[in-house]
């Protein structure tokens, strides 16, 4: 087995190393707010901290120390909707993370539609089947061996949950009605694949 220490990794191989290993990784569309500029951007780098309260994450890198639009947005407005990439809004959600200037909107360059949300000010979006409205907990500000700052971790509190009603059923969401994709390495996706049990012990 061939082993590295961090030290003896560029910075390329480290993350290739990270994106390509730890797969599939969800994907949250997230949607923010600057004045009245919508900004939407997919992230992969996204998952569940806690039920309870409920909680998810979402990584968003900086850029030469500077935070990107999307975390820039949460931490001054305290606000944001997390959508699921699946299948059928896959398409839209890729043309969102090309680089738009602050005042343009990912909106002008794709397919989706808004909705009023209920506890947010910002909209969410008429193509995700799951949606979450969430206010920020708090940011973890992530620093590199120089003392950089690389990367915002922004703990999101879910405050109102949206759910297509033909994926729900009986308390539980249906994952092959769903079709949520997955982010693999380079420009690569997964869908759901074949589904298998494995009893928890007792």
């Amino acid at each position: 087995m061939l082993d590295f220490s961090p030290e003896q990794l560029t910075e390329k191989e480290k993350k290739k190393f990270l994106i390509g290993s730890v797969i599939p990784r969800p994907i949250a569309l997230v949607a923010t707010m600057s004045d009245e500029v919508i900004n939407i951007a997919p992230f992969s780098y996204f998952n569940i901290v806690t039920y309870n309260p409920p909680m998810l994450s979402v990584a968003v890198q900086r850029s030469s120390g500077e935070s990107k639009d999307t975390a820039r947005n949460i931490i001054e407005n305290n606000e944001a909707v997390l959508h699921v990439v699946d299948v059928d809004n896959v398409q839209e959600a890729n043309k969102t993370s090309a680089p738009l200037s602050e005042e343009e909107s990912e909106l002008d360059i794709s397919h989706f539609t808004t909705t009023e949300s209920k506890t947010v000010a910002v909209p969410g979006l008429n193509e995700a089947k799951v949606r979450y409205e969430t206010e920020l907990y708090q940011n973890v500000v992530i620093y590199n061996e120089e003392n950089v700052p690389t990367t915002d971790l922004l703990l999101l509190r879910v405050k109102h949950y949206h759910i297509d009603e033909d994926i729900y059923h009986n308390g539980y969401i249906d994952p092959l009605k769903l079709k949520a994709v997955s982010r693999l390495a380079g420009n690569d996706y997964a869908e759901i694949g074949e589904i298998f049990t494995v009893e928890r012990p007792e």
